[in-house]
């Protein structure tokens, strides 16, 4: 086998870190790639990602109906430049998510012309049809699955409140059916926890032989404690990328109010307000003002880093989590973390009352005993705090995820990866 730099295409159809955990997954991996000295070029559509100097990066242009401005816009006749995009158009109007698939498809039609140029395919959970047409271009195509997109749906079903909105939300959902099918025809998938492993396997059917688990990473130069940023008095701080239930912001929202009638405290969100959504209902049942729960978006990194390490309890809620990106960076930035049991967490966040404080998920009450417990013992923070840093970064860095995954492009791709390390910008 020859050694040299592998030219790697990686697909994200939504890869804008404010969007959720994949933006900051493409970000990072294809940095730490670049870095180990092979070239990568991120193939993305709207919302495009944030990169860093060194990685290339193609934008596919959709229709992009579902921006943050102007969701669910009704295009202009001259907008449709071809069949794609009258697909795409379709698929919102008959209440379908249709961005997996039409990406792919673009995806599959850039590639197509391209075909000299890359030496391995990489999707980012698109897992739309158009990969298998990728396939049968010759190109090796391997896709990372976060966690099936199912445990979302049954969530989302659970927590709908008449059968109009379960038909809804099942045509919404829609398109976990073809990511089940496409995954069981890629030759190689990677996870990130032995959790989603497992759960992949149940939903999709796939093989766990053809899986391979590589954990995400935090940028631990960016994400650690800060000597000149002092610890807020009762500052929590959560990370939610949507209102969804899934992300546990409704129990989180009871824990907190019951914490404030023994303590002052208060939560810090990260991520949008969505008016009239079920976090802000919760807020006006539960008599939470502004100076009780304040949301805060589109930070930064740095800005994220220096707001984690000025609170004294990080919390993930979550009822389920395939890994989760806010764990490591509370973590890693020496704030002390109460996290549920959902998922893969307990994986993540390591064994209770040494690397975190973990409870039920969906349970308000657990939940603000364990926030109470830490806000009230300043050696508990720091204890949980320290070694929750040093449990990260033992195991959790996106210099090991890239070279795991380069493991993964070499065999696929048949050739030998150089070894040589640029340094980082």
């Amino acid at each position: 086998m020859l050694e040299r730099p592998l030219r790697i295409a990686l697909l994200s159809y939504r890869g804008k870190p404010h969007c959720g955990g994949q933006g900051v997954y493409v970000r990072n991996l294809s940095r730490e790639l670049v870095a180990l000295g092979h070239d990568v070029e991120v193939i993305g559509g709207p919302p495009y990602p944030d990169l860093d100097p060194g990685v290339k990066l193609t934008r596919l242009e959709s229709l992009d109906l579902y921006n943050a401005v102007n969701p669910f816009r009704i295009p202009r006749p001259s907008e449709f430049r071809d069949a794609i995009d009258v697909l795409e158009y379709a698929g919102m109007c008959t209440a379908a998510f249709p961005e997996p698939l039409t990406f792919s498809l673009r995806a599959r039609r850039h590639l197509a012309q391209r075909l000299e140029d890359f030496d391995v395919v990489h999707d980012n959970q698109c897992l739309g049809w158009g990969l298998t047409g990728i396939q049968r271009l010759g190109l090796p195509v391997l896709a990372t699955v976060h966690h099936p997109i199912t445990v979302d749906r049954q969530a989302a079903l659970d927590a709908a409140r008449t059968p109009w909105q379960k038909l809804s939300l099942r045509r919404w959902y829609g398109f976990t059916r073809m990511q089940a099918r496409v995954a069981r025809r890629l030759p190689r998938l990677l996870t990130v926890s032995e959790q989603s492993a497992k759960d992949i396997v149940e939903a999709f059917g796939v093989e766990r032989d053809r899986m391979e688990v590589v954990h995400n990473g935090v940028d631990e130069r960016c994400f650690k404690p800060r000597e000149d940023v002092a610890r807020v008095p009762g500052r929590i701080v959560t990370t939610a990328s949507s209102d969804a239930p899934l992300k546990g912001l409704v129990p989180l929202l009871e824990a907190v109010a019951a914490v404030r009638q023994r303590r002052d405290a208060h939560l810090v969100i990260v991520g949008h307000r969505n008016e009239g959504g079920t976090a802000d209902l919760a807020m006006q049942r539960l008599g939470l003002a502004d100076d009780a729960v304040r949301f805060v978006s589109d930070l930064t990194d740095d800005e994220l880093a220096e707001l984690l390490a000025s609170a004294e309890v990080a919390v993930v809620p979550s009822l389920y989590e395939g890994f989760s990106l806010p764990a490591i960076e509370a973590m890693a930035c020496g704030t002390p973390l109460v996290a549920t049991t959902g998922g893969a967490l307990p994986e993540v966040a390591g064994r209770d009352g040494e690397t975190a404080l973990l409870v039920a998920p969906g349970e308000p009450g657990p939940l603000s005993e364990a926030i109470t417990r830490l806000l009230g013992d300043a050696n508990l923070r720091d204890r949980i705090g320290e070694a929750g840093r040093r449990r990260v970064l033992e195991r959790f860095t996106w210099r090991v995820a890239a070279r795991r995954t380069l493991e993964e492009y070499a065999a696929l791709a048949d050739v030998e990866p150089v070894r040589t390390i640029r340094t980082a910008a």
